[in-house]
């Protein structure tokens, strides 16, 4: 039985739903484009759909599976597929949970239930009932910053014994040691990934097995830089990469938004060529002097990758 890691590899990218400006429609055709960009590009080892970074919450149900059927069509098997199944009730999560593997996704990925403040035994209860719903391996998304909930390290070790639970995407922002916590109460297999461009060498040593990189749809050379100079032991090549890529990741976070999403669209829109679109409201698009700062890095980062990616 594979694990997670083995699955999804070193660096899977959850990639942005692009949107027609206007009417804020699924753009399927910008879609395909990306898909193929990043792949080209090796930005990825593996996709993720309607995630976080593909602004699941606010895809209606129809939109979430076209979005699916688009992506399954453009990647043709060209690397694993991870499907956001995520939702607020247990059996909207259930449901997408069944239909992921009906429609042949490698992984599904479930991010805790959000708004309603669960408790650990609701949490728990949760991942149970997905988990008992699909074959697929399930890949648990904690992210305490938007879900308001965080998955306890004990609640962590009671799901990791159900065997198709194999792994956490770890988002927990202000406790960056929680990644050692559920290394010591989960099987050395359970595959934890950091959640957060800015925390991924900070989670590898805690027994992190790779990264979730929303900025991977701009950037990954750099990421897939970074991760290559960590696993070969070069650390100090893997710090000098880290610090480069700091300014772009803090340029994403500009005049006090918690959110990336919406600069990050703009910033993947500037390096594809691809027509992205603006984020849905009530998000609002990147400003241009927010931009501005974006640009920079980037030109700065596209000067300086010879000499530190060679």
């Amino acid at each position: 039985m594979k694990n997670l890691a083995q699955i999804m590899g070193p660096v899977s990218v959850p990639l942005v739903t692009p949107f027609q400006a206007g009417d804020e429609a699924v753009n399927h055709e910008a879609l395909t484009q990306l898909i193929d960009f990043v792949i080209a590009r090796n930005f990825c080892d593996s996709l993720i759909l309607t995630g976080t970074t593909g602004e699941f919450y606010s895809l209606t149900d129809e939109e979430r599976v076209s979005v699916w059927q688009t992506a399954k069509q453009a990647v043709r098997g060209r690397v694993p597929l991870v499907a956001g199944v995520g939702a607020a009730s247990t059996r909207a999560a259930v449901r997408f949970a069944c239909l992921a593997e009906e429609m042949g996704f490698d992984v599904a990925m479930c991010v805790l239930p959000f708004y309603s403040k669960p408790t650990q035994e609701g949490i728990r209860r949760h991942f149970e009932a997905v988990a008992r719903a699909t074959a697929l391996p399930v890949l648990i998304y904690n992210i305490p910053l938007f879900t308001g909930v965080n998955m306890e390290p004990e609640t962590l070790e009671v799901l990791a014994r159900i065997p198709n639970v194999r792994g956490i995407k770890e988002e927990a922002g202000i406790q960056p040691t929680q990644a050692t916590a559920f290394a010591l109460r989960t099987p050395p297999e359970f595959s934890i990934y950091c959640g957060d461009d800015t925390m991924v060498l900070q989670v590898l040593p805690q027994r992190g097995v790779g990264v979730v990189s929303g900025g991977s749809q701009a950037i990954g050379n750099w990421m897939k830089g970074l991760i290559g100079a960590y696993c070969s032991g070069d650390n100090g090549k893997a710090s000098r990469i880290y610090f480069r890529m700091a300014p772009f990741f803090a340029a994403l976070n500009q005049n006090g938004r918690i959110n990336p999403i919406p600069i990050l669209r703009e910033a993947i829109a500037r390096v594809s060529g691809i027509a992205i679109g603006p984020p849905r409201g009530p998000q609002v698009p990147a400003t241009a002097a927010e931009m501005a700062v974006v640009e920079a890095v980037l030109g700065d980062l596209t000067a300086s990758a010879p000499a530190l990616l060679a």
